[in-house]
């Protein structure tokens, strides 16, 4: 498996590096963001690390770039810029995950085990989910509504994915962290929240039928009516 490492500490890219590669991935690795598109956009990758401090171009600006150019490879976005406007920041500029520094090397490589074995099992799909108006390309990874073309990020997908499969059913924040992100729910984090908006401002923003519904105390719902 292919990784392409955007870091341009030393010392943390030569950890990450050796730490994967005794994994048995196969790391590809840039000091600054110009070296890290030109690499994103010669090669295909699995998963792309990248960091938000970086020479010559930051990491949100390099994951836009990188998404213009329609590559949907997941990225992982580790920075020691951990408030929720820089995690939002991030998840706007096309990003999949986010890792704040210092952290834990097992918790690295369960999120990158975690992204991966998402993109691997959408890529084996080869039919749609639909919910009224509403479709969910498995194969290109992206929403249909109406006339309108939704690309996604990979979480993005995953999360449109488990809620338009459970169709009518209330999901608890846990359910959907233990389904999608395939982690205990922290009652301290409302990533599911940011996500959940995300979602609304591309699938329901300018349509009159709402689908993306809030059950206060509850959970969230998909619902055609």
């Amino acid at each position: 498996m292919n990784i392409l490492l955007v870091e341009d500490e030393p010392k943390v890219a030569d950890f990450i590096k050796k730490g994967l590669e005794e994994q048995g991935y196969e790391i590809q690795l840039a000091y600054d963001g110009q070296i890290g598109e030109r690499l994103a956009l010669k090669k295909s990758y699995d998963l792309m690390i990248i960091d938000v401090i970086l020479p010559y171009i930051n990491g949100f600006e390099l994951c836009k770039r990188i998404r213009m150019q329609g590559i949907d490879t997941p990225v992982l976005m580790l920075t020691a810029l951990g408030s929720m406007e820089d995690k939002i920041a991030g998840f706007d500029a096309g990003t999949d995950d986010y890792l704040v520094k210092p952290f834990e090397f097992a918790e690295l490589l369960a999120r990158i085990k975690a992204l991966t074995k998402r993109r691997t099992a959408t890529n084996q799909s080869s039919n749609r989910i639909q919910v009224g108006e509403l479709q969910l390309d498995l194969d290109k990874k992206i929403a249909i509504r109406g006339e309108k073309n939704i690309p996604l990020t990979s979480k993005e997908f995953a999360l449109l994915e488990y809620l338009m499969k459970n169709k009518g059913k209330v999901v608890s924040r846990a359910e959907i962290a233990e389904s999608v992100w395939e982690i205990t729910f922290d009652t301290g984090t409302n990533i599911i929240d940011v996500y959940i908006n995300i979602l609304r401002k591309k699938i329901d923003k300018g349509f009159e039928t709402k689908l993306i519904q809030t059950r206060i105390g509850l959970g969230y719902c998909l619902n055609e009516s």
